[in-house]
């Protein structure tokens, strides 16, 4: 069927590739398909990472009423060729008393993690790039090397704006794992598997030919949605996360001592981290590469879960265009306060439902699970009693 040649047209290209191959050792058949497989992915996220440098600065200057990249290339589109070339002729400054070695693997250190946790995302049918059973559990793993990374970054520096910066970094980042872990814990514990390709399968199927099986249509799916959102919003250190990277106090956080290549490296980290946490968002909560309606399956899987993607990288930018930065302690009280409690909230909710055999009955427990909890929450957590009127007064 034409459909079905091209859901499956980048499988079937690998599958004539390796058929050359036959006969070979299995070793090297092993080997060319994971170097195939690697390299093609990497070029796509770099590419979407090209995409994405000149989009976003566009997309924030319409929002804020800017001019976006409009002098290299039509419209723009060479933009990031020219800061490839930049950051590559841009001279390499490293500290007189800076860890050299410590300095040097730490943008490493920062983007192997990000390019890791890509590998156990399924794209499409039959697309995953590495498929094992505890994905969810490796995309985790290696993603907490991060932190490790970070810290490198700063005590490297031997500065002090710089180890600030990876505190602070590494405070909340370590504050947010809890609640992006527990927002997951909800889809494992209903599909019974860690396997990301168990999950999406888990969500294919829809209700009278319209409404689809995705779990963010649950109320504790929607919930933990939009925890493990905002969790990666604070991951990927954005807006209005992005405290360790405070312009006016700390120059550029755990970067500050960094210049060229290697600040690109970090740039780099950011949006790979950002992609791999929509990716997972998209698969867990929001069919993976199934599509919305029945009828609009003959369309290929793989552009379902890009236009996914990019509605959540979307909002990644429309966010940074909108809300300003947080201050550190607030961003820190949001998580231990708020983000935590919603998260067992949401566990509660799931099982409920779950033992209400996902019926209307569960949806309706769910609900009021998820919603008293949240009441309860904002009751408890109001702001506005804790601070006197301010007054604003202005020099004439």
């Amino acid at each position: 069927m034409p459909g079905e040649f091209l859901d499956q047209i980048f499988v079937g290209a690998k599958r004539y590739i390796l058929s050359f191959f036959v006969g070979a050792p299995e070793w090297l058949v092993r080997l060319v398909s994971s170097l195939i497989t690697i390299l093609v992915l990497i070029h796509v996220f770099l590419g979407l990472f090209a995409l994405m440098s000149v989009l976003e600065r566009k997309i924030l200057a319409r929002i804020q009423n800017r001019l976006g990249p409009n002098r290299v290339g039509p419209f723009g589109l060479l933009q990031p060729v020219a800061d490839g070339i930049k950051m590559l002729i841009k001279e390499d400054i490293v500290p007189a008393r800076a860890d050299k070695v410590v300095h040097f693997l730490a943008p490493i250190m920062v983007a192997a993690p990000t390019i890791l946790a890509l590998g156990v995302i399924p794209y499409g049918r039959n697309m995953t790039p590495f498929a094992i059973d505890g994905g969810i559990l490796f995309f985790f793993a290696v993603g907490s090397a991060t932190e490790l990374a970070v810290f490198m970054a700063g005590w490297g520096s031997n500065n002090k704006f710089s180890m600030l910066g990876a505190m602070r970094a590494i405070a909340q980042m370590v504050s947010y794992e809890l609640p992006l872990i527990l927002s997951v814990l909800p889809v494992v514990m209903i599909v019974g598997s860690l396997s990301p390709d168990a999950i999406v399968a888990a969500q294919s199927g829809y209700s009278l030919g319209v409404i689809p099986h995705w779990f963010v249509v649950t109320p504790w799916g929607a919930a933990g949605f939009l925890l493990f959102f905002v969790s990666g919003l604070v991951e990927s250190n954005r807006t209005p996360f992005d405290v360790p990277e405070g312009e006016s106090e700390i120059v550029a956080g755990h970067m500050t001592e960094y210049s060229g290549f290697k600040y690109a490296t970090f740039f780099l980290a950011e949006y790979f981290g950002m992609f791999a946490i929509s990716g997972l968002a998209v698969t867990l909560f929001l069919g993976g590469w199934n599509a919305p309606f029945a009828p609009l399956r003959f369309i290929p899987s793989y552009v379902w879960f890009f236009a996914k993607l990019s509605t959540l990288l979307f909002v990644f930018i429309w966010i940074r265009g909108t809300l300003p930065r947080m201050r550190v302690d607030h961003v820190m009280n949001f998580a231990w306060k708020f983000m935590l409690p919603m998260a067992f909230a949401c566990v509660l909710a799931a099982a409920v439902w779950h033992y209400q055999a996902r019926r209307l009955a569960g949806w309706l427990w769910s609900l009021v699970i998820v919603v008293a909890v949240y009441f309860v929450l904002s009751r408890l957590l109001d702001a506005r009693k804790k601070f006197a009127p301010r007054t604003y007064r202005f020099a004439e």
